[in-house]
C-alpha cells in the first residue's frame, strides 16, 4: 500500500502515518518543516516500511508540483491521499488582518486542491481520499470566522469530490475531530484563554465541560478511523462526514 499523509510531521498527521507503518507499505509524508518529517520517517522505517519525505509548503502551486514529481519518482501510483494539514487560530474579524485570514484559508482549503489535484490521477480504482475537516466545520466558534469557514469548505469539497470519482472507484470522506491532545489544540487553548481572560488550566477544564465524555482525544484514535476508511471494509462509504469529538457534536 502507497500512502501521502500531509502535515504528517507532528500530531494528528504523525500519528496517522504510524498507523500505516507497516512491512511493504510505502508512508510519503508532505509538511513544511523537514526536521519534524526526519523525525517521523525514522519511525516508519523502524517499523518496517518505507518512508519519503516531501519538505513542501501546500499553499505554493509551484512546490506542490514539483513534491509530486519527487512522489512518481518513487511510486507510479498511490492508494491512499490523507489531506491533513492545516493552521488554526482566530481572532474577532475587526481585530484580524488580511493576510492571516488568507493564510488560513490557502492552506486548509487551497493547499488540499492542490494536493488532491495533483494525487488523483495516481489513484487506482479502489483508491482513498480522506480530509481533515473539524467540529468547527459542524458549527460556528465566535473569533475563528477564518477557521470555521475553511473547515465548513472541506466538508463541500468532499462531497463534490466524492460524485465526481465514485464511477472511478474511489472513495471520499471527511474526518471531524474534536479537541485532539496535540500541540495544536494547546495553542488553540492558550488563545482562547488570553482571549477570555483565563488561565490556560481554566480554558482547559471548560472546554472538557463540554465534552460528554470528559477528556481529550488521541491522535492515535483518529488514526484508528482513518485506517477504517482506507481499509476494503469501507469501499461503501463515500461522500460522509465523521465526527470523532467524544460526542461534542451529534449531527
Amino acid at each position: 500500500m502507497t500512502v501521502l499523509v500531509t502535515g504528517g510531521g507532528r500530531g494528528i498527521g504523525r500519528a496517522i502515518a504510524l498507523a500505516f507503518a507497516e512491512p511493504g507499505n510505502l508512508v510519503a509524508i508532505a509538511a513544511r518543516t523537514r526536521t519534524q518529517l526526519e523525525d517521523t520517517a525514522q519511525v516508519i522505517r523502524a517499523r518496517g516500511a518505507r518512508a519519503l519525505v516531501l519538505a513542501v509548503d501546500i499553499t505554493d502551486e509551484g512546490a506542490v508540483a514539483r513534491a509530486f514529481e519527487e512522489f512518481r519518482a518513487a511510486s507510479p501510483s498511490l492508494d491512499v491521499l490523507v489531506n491533513n494539514a492545516g493552521v488554526g487560530g482566530g481572532l474577532p474579524i475587526d481585530q484580524t488582518d488580511t493576510a492571516s485570514w488568507k493564510r488560513v484559508l490557502d492552506t486548509n482549503v487551497w493547499g488540499t486542491f492542490l494536493v488532491t489535484r495533483q494525487a488523483v490521477p495516481l489513484l487506482a480504482p479502489g483508491g482513498r481520499i480522506l480530509n481533515m475537516s473539524s467540529v468547527l466545520g459542524r458549527f460556528g466558534v465566535a473569533g475563528y470566522t477564518a477557521y470555521c469557514a475553511s473547515k465548513h469548505a472541506i466538508i463541500g469539497f468532499t462531497r463534490a469530490l466524492a460524485l465526481e470519482v465514485a464511477s472511478r472507484g474511489m472513495t471520499v470522506n471527511a474526518l471531524c475531530p474534536g479537541w485532539v491532545d496535540t500541540d495544536m489544540a494547546e495553542q488553540g487553548m492558550r488563545i482562547g484563554a488570553k482571549a477570555t481572560g483565563i488561565t490556560y488550566e481554566e480554558f482547559r477544564a471548560q472546554a472538557m465541560d463540554r465534552v460528554p465524555i470528559g477528556r481529550m482525544i488521541q491522535p492515535e484514535e483518529v488514526a484508528t478511523l482513518v485506517r477504517f476508511l482506507a481499509s476494503p471494509q469501507a469501499s461503501a462509504i463515500t461522500g460522509q462526514t465523521y465526527n470523532i469529538c467524544g460526542g461534542q457534536t451529534m449531527d
